[in-house]
């Protein structure tokens, strides 16, 4: 019999560089990727995002501009043992702890009444060629431009993205992660919770937020496709606040809204398991 065991997760965490998260370690593994890259440490507001792995931080948007959002290349203060990063028209709180073992994130965004983003926990993990992305049946997923050839259907003129249900929107299997065939990916599926599966180990991401706040995962599955020229291995699987990567092209219900308050709060659970014979 095939029993679930709980694996304490540590967290490491670089606040002078974006408050960018460089570890979650747990039971002899790292789940996070990391891709060193010297320009990393030099960034500033407004730079194009330089792709070192880890989680990033992303808001007020993922894609568009500015390029993986305003706060990865800023630095970030400490406050009372939390992360604070002020940025264009907005402040952001995150205090990261630990329960029963899980790493539960717990952010606040302060801004004017009305102002909408997109947030993202840009995490690119460190997982085999059999891993699997498990969502519920019939997630409703966003499916972007950069999955065309994939589709066996020519693109819609000026479709910033097409709607098909997971796992396998217009018959592509993009719950699979792997191996390696030259394709990227990128969607959206409108689910606050999943499970990525890679041999005996499970880690399960989930998004907590108020119930009008539109919640989503996103996937980015870069089998060796991206960039042209010097492609690699990628995979990010990253919580979401919002329905779209580009703030920019949503539309209604698509952004989180700051309420009358001026404030917002979320939480991000991260939590992982071994499978047990025994």
């Amino acid at each position: 019999m095939v029993t679930m065991v709980r694996v304490p997760l540590r967290p490491r965490l670089d606040l002078d560089h974006g408050g960018r998260w460089t570890s979650l370690h747990g039971g002899g593994r790292e789940w996070l990727w990391t891709r060193p890259d010297p320009a990393r440490g030099s960034v500033i507001p407004g730079s194009d995002f330089v792709d070192a792995g880890g989680l990033e931080e992303c808001l007020p948007t993922v894609r568009g501009l500015p390029d993986h959002g305003d706060v990865w290349s800023r630095p970030w203060e400490d406050s009372a043992g939390a992360g604070l990063v002020r940025g264009d028209g907005f402040e952001l709180l995150r205090r990261v702890t630990e329960e029963t073992g899980a790493v539960v994130a717990e952010y606040r965004l302060s801004a004017d009444p009305g102002y909408a983003f997109v947030w993202a926990a840009h995490a690119l993990l460190d997982v085999g060629e059999d891993a699997r992305l498990l969502a519920p049946a019939a997630t409703p997923a966003r499916v972007y431009p950069e999955a065309a050839g994939m589709l066996g259907r020519p693109w819609p003129s000026g479709a910033p993205y097409l709607e098909g249900p997971w796992p396998a929107p217009f018959g592509v299997p993009l719950d699979r992660l792997g191996p390696d065939d030259g394709t990227t990916a990128g969607a959206v599926l409108r689910c606050a919770a999943v499970r990525v599966v890679d041999g005996p180990d499970v880690l399960a991401l989930r998004v907590e937020a108020p119930p009008e706040v539109p919640v989503s995962t996103a996937l980015w599955r870069n089998l060796g496709g991206f960039p042209a020229g010097a492609p690699y291995r990628s995979i990010g699987v990253e919580p979401m606040l919002g329905a779209v990567f580009d703030l920019a092209e949503a539309g209604p219900g698509d952004a989180a809204v700051v309420p009358p308050s001026g404030e917002l709060t979320w939480r991000l659970v991260l939590a992982a398991e071994r499978m047990s014979d025994g």
